[in-house]
């Protein structure tokens, strides 16, 4: 299997913590976001990475290291996290997980998902007493599978949020390629999950929910300090034998902002 991670945005929000670096490397703890997503890849075993950079793509590539695969994308400012994805097209076959590089996450949810029995899935976290924003990409669900991806979708029809992490087999990575490339020409501005939801009306896109394990996608400093605060205490527990498990829901640590 080979791991994409969408790394290309500035992150403009999130400039007070990180100044004019791009908010992959954000620290949280002592690690940033693209080291920790990388780790957690090589801990599954998967080590064929490509990270599609574009803002500060020296700074970059020197945290990712050797054994890394880098794709730029010299467009970054103007276009989005589709067009990066198909840039990467050229250097992806055979099965294959997408990540974006600013969720930061418990390592049992990528666990989860790569032993899931489906061959394409996504994250999903079910929605509780949740109140989504415009901000979240939110997911509609039946019979266990994606019918609509978007941040649109009203709440009342919403099942839950997407985390941005998706796995593909070889037939549905072929498929999302075909999705992709064919989106691009008119929606380089367009968020990957546009390629979802047009995946989802050719093939079966299934869900695998979060089970409570904490995760948080980092947008604003208000979703960094979060992090720094309520969610790394407990994704760093579960490096400690008989550490953090599923948190019940309703606790403000385990939920996106």
């Amino acid at each position: 299997m080979k791991a994409v991670i969408l790394a290309a945005g500035r992150g403009g929000r999130l400039s007070k913590v990180t100044g004019d670096l791009p908010k992959c490397l954000a620290r949280v703890g002592a690690t940033t976001l693209l080291e920790r997503q990388i780790g957690a890849l090589r801990t599954q075993g998967i080590t064929e990475i490509v990270v599609v950079a574009g803002h500060r793509t020296n700074d970059v590539r020197r945290v990712c290291g050797p054994g890394v695969q880098l794709v730029q994308n010299p467009d970054y400012a103007t276009t989005n996290s589709l067009y990066s994805l198909w840039l990467a097209r050229h250097v992806i076959t055979g099965n294959l997980i997408v990540l974006n590089s600013d969720v930061f996450f418990h390592p049992q949810l990528l666990s989860d998902l790569l032993t899931a029995r489906y061959e394409d899935a996504l994250l999903m976290c079910a929605r509780g007493d949740d109140r989504y924003s415009d901000e979240e990409m939110k997911v509609r669900v039946r019979a266990g599978r994606v019918v609509e991806i978007s941040k649109t979708i009203e709440l009342a029809r919403s099942d839950g949020e997407n985390v941005g992490i998706v796995k593909f087999g070889v037939k549905g990575a072929r498929v999302l390629f075909e999705e992709v490339t064919r989106l691009v020409p008119t929606m380089r501005g367009a968020w990957f999950p546009a390629a979802l939801q047009a995946f989802c009306e050719r093939r079966s896109l299934f869900v695998v929910e979060t089970r409570g394990f904490p995760w948080i996608e980092i947008d604003c400093p208000e979703d960094y300090w979060h992090a720094c605060t309520h969610v790394l205490p407990q994704v760093d527990a579960a490096a400690i034998p008989g550490g953090v498990g599923p948190i019940a829901r309703g606790s403000r640590a385990t939920d996106h902002l």
